[in-house]
């Protein structure tokens, strides 16, 4: 049974034609490959490109290889695979929206380049993540809680293909789940907006106003974890049929686990480690290797 690649472009960056997916093909049948059908998702953003004769990681690496800079993702499915999920769990900052929350407050109280060496570090998996975030919240400490509203009216932005990845999961059946290790003040508000059915994340502590520290115990990479087996059990389905969605190395844990696991604009650790990496495709590209077609997306 042939194994489906799928290949994404960013849709504002489309450079995914019948020419390059010829080249691709050439690839890979002077390889040994055996190329059969091509059928267009979305031309010309993405497209399906079945081969049989080689195992699924020596197709991804010449493919990559193939590309080399060309801005398309690849994600090759297990023949016979089921691709599409019926949970969602995702990330929130830098994957559902387009900033780090933390690093975004920091900037109220001046501290932002700072707090944001912590949080690079901590994404790359250099420093314990709980620390991480105790750290950064003691740097703030004092902070005026009037800082959350002004931070998510004037910086926070949902991620390109949000809602529609959201929305066109949720419309087909399944279960959208934000779960951050940010805070529970943006994740509610975030959720509401992109259209998750649940959410989960730390709580900031204020007194009088003014920030003094975080609710323990605070949620990490294995709490993270939980929270898909959890929502697995709560649904009746296997982790096989979840996909898990996030760039920092607190994410890894429900990336390796979920049946589709996938690295999104991510550091290099993760991307390293996950089922899947989308590095240049927006989040609509979630649905398109999931085998949904552009007509089938549930936009505004």
């Amino acid at each position: 049974m042939p194994h489906t690649i799928t290949l994404i472009c960013n849709p504002a960056n489309t450079v995914l034609d019948t020419s390059l997916i010829s080249d691709l093909s050439d690839a890979l049948e002077r390889e040994g490959g055996q190329i059969g059908r091509l059928e267009w998702l979305d031309g010309p953003i993405a497209a399906d490109l079945e081969c049989a004769g080689l195992q699924a990681d020596m197709i991804e690496d010449i493919l990559r290889d193939k590309l080399g800079d060309d801005p398309v993702d690849v994600v090759v499915h297990l023949a016979g695979e089921d691709r599409r999920r019926k949970l969602l769990v995702a990330d929130m900052d830098s994957t559902i929206i387009t900033v780090e929350c933390l690093d975004e407050l920091a900037d109220f109280a001046g501290k932002k380049t700072e707090v944001a060496a912590i949080t690079e570090r901590a994404m790359r998996g250099e420093l314990v993540f709980e620390d991480a975030l105790r750290e950064r919240i003691a740097l703030l400490a004092g902070l005026p809680e009037s800082a959350l509203a002004g931070t998510y009216a004037g910086r926070v932005r949902l991620m390109p293909g949000a809602r529609e990845l959201v929305r066109t999961m949720a419309a087909n059946g399944a279960h959208a789940v934000l779960v951050s290790g940010g805070f529970s003040y943006f994740t509610e508000r975030v959720a509401a907006d992109a259209g998750f059915h649940a959410e989960r994340a730390n709580r900031l502590i204020f007194e009088n106003g003014l920030l003094k520290g975080v609710a323990e115990p605070i949620l990490g990479r294995e709490a993270k974890l939980a929270a898909l087996h959890e929502f697995c059990a709560v649904h009746g389905i296997s982790e096989s049929q979840a996909l898990a969605i996030g760039d920092g190395a607190n994410d890894l844990a429900m990336i390796q686990v979920a049946g589709m696991g996938v690295a999104f604009h991510a550091k290099p650790v993760v991307a390293a480690a996950a089922r899947a990496r989308i590095d240049y495709g927006d989040l609509t590209a979630l649905l398109y290797l999931q085998g949904y077609r552009g007509g089938d997306f549930v936009r505004d």
